[in-house]
């Protein structure tokens, strides 16, 4: 059973609440539980190389971010004009100015922007996927890379976490800035969806000019998600030992740029995500420890406050939340429709013959996308 949410807002119910979709995700015989839907979805399934332009965009704190860009003007599948400095990602170059200013040479044209997932990146299959299938259906694509992930060290000590709202909301007001006039759809992987979700909810009078939204197998109980993933073996031994293998060698490159800030020996002993966070995520973004900061940063409380056109999908096998702290209808606002197939793992939603494909879930994002009216003004 998981701890009360404690540091939040309690809303009163709503006359209306969110939609439910049972619908359910064709998954293959061949991956019949939830462990091989999300591992071969992760490691396996076939995607076609997307490549990317890329920009370094400045934050206020005297960080960096790196956001890749993509549309089909752009045409970046041959690689002969890679910049070697970017070789180890997903982007070709870096964004010149004329590239900047075609970005709003295209009218009303429909946009994504994709935040992902704990240790995501453009190179991620998800991401891939999603910027493949979009691409094709003529749409502008920027994924947004969270400090470090990137396949650069970020500046500063600091790094990102699952409910950054700052961040979130810098990222959104920098796509609008540079395409001011496209129509813009965001959506959210996991840690990213989580975040997403959070600051819609707390401040939902700052987002009419996004067209809709959508999380995807977002931790929404991040509670329940830290303690399952920490605390089952499987999770522990194999979910949080891959998150780890990144997550360690990148805090402990920044202990040696900034000696005396990170506690090393907590980190070089930390076995699991509850380890982690209690020796840096929690302590070095002001929350007390692991708790306080998965209690204070879950976006299930807020999910009554969003207003823009949201879709919420998570798996019911998803290896990562307990299915029992999914949620229904009633802790959703109007603008909610949650979709919670029985089978798809996490962030996973293969479908199809051997080997499989990644499209169910950019198709089903295109459907409740095509599904809102289109927004008669800016």
């Amino acid at each position: 059973m998981t701890a009360p949410f404690e540091n939040v807002p309690q809303f009163n119910a709503a006359p209306l609440s969110a939609g439910l979709d049972l619908t359910a995700c064709p998954v293959p015989a061949w991956l019949p539980d939830k462990q091989t839907q999300t591992l071969f979805g992760a490691l396996a399934a076939p995607v076609n190389r997307i490549r990317f332009l890329r920009e370094r965009v400045e934050t206020p704190d005297g960080d960096f971010i790196d956001i890749d860009w993509n549309t089909p003007a752009f045409h970046l599948r041959a690689r002969r004009h890679q910049d070697p400095l970017l070789a180890h990602t997903a982007a070709v170059r870096w964004m010149t100015p004329a590239d900047q200013a075609h970005l709003n040479s295209n009218a009303r044209q429909p946009a994504l922007i994709l935040l992902h997932g704990l240790e995501g990146s453009s190179n991620s299959r998800y991401a891939q996927a999603i910027t493949q299938y979009f691409l094709s259906a003529g749409w502008l694509v920027a994924v947004a890379h969270f400090r470090g992930c990137s396949g650069f060290t970020n500046r500063l000590a600091r790094a990102y976490h699952s409910g950054d709202s700052e961040e979130i909301s810098f990222i959104l007001k920098t796509v609008r800035q540079r395409a001011p006039l496209a129509q813009w759809h965001a959506v959210g992987i996991s840690l990213g969806g989580n975040a997403l979700l959070k600051k819609l909810g707390e401040t939902p009078q700052d987002f009419a000019w996004l067209h809709a939204a959508a999380a995807i197998s977002a931790p929404l109980d991040l509670v329940a998600a830290g303690n399952h993933l920490s605390d089952n073996l499987f999770n522990r031994e194999v979910y949080s030992r891959h998150f780890l293998r990144t997550l360690k060698p990148k805090v402990l490159e920044k202990s040696r740029r900034f000696p005396g800030v990170i506690d090393v020996m907590r980190i070089n002993q930390a076995r699991d995500l509850r380890d982690f966070d209690n020796a840096y995520t929690a302590p070095m973004h002001g929350f007390k420890d692991a708790a306080d900061y998965w209690q204070q940063s879950s976006s299930k409380p807020w999910l009554k406050k969003i207003q823009t056109p949201t879709l919420v999908l998570n798996a019911r096998n998803d290896p990562f939340l307990p299915e029992q702290v999914l949620p229904g209808p009633e802790y959703g606002s109007a603008s909610v429709l949650f979709h919670q197939p029985a089978l798809g793992g996490h962030v996973s939603f293969v479908t199809g013959m051997w080997p499989g494909n990644l499209t169910w879930l950019p198709k089903r994002l295109e459907r409740f996308f095509a599904a809102l009216p289109m927004p008669s003004g800016t």
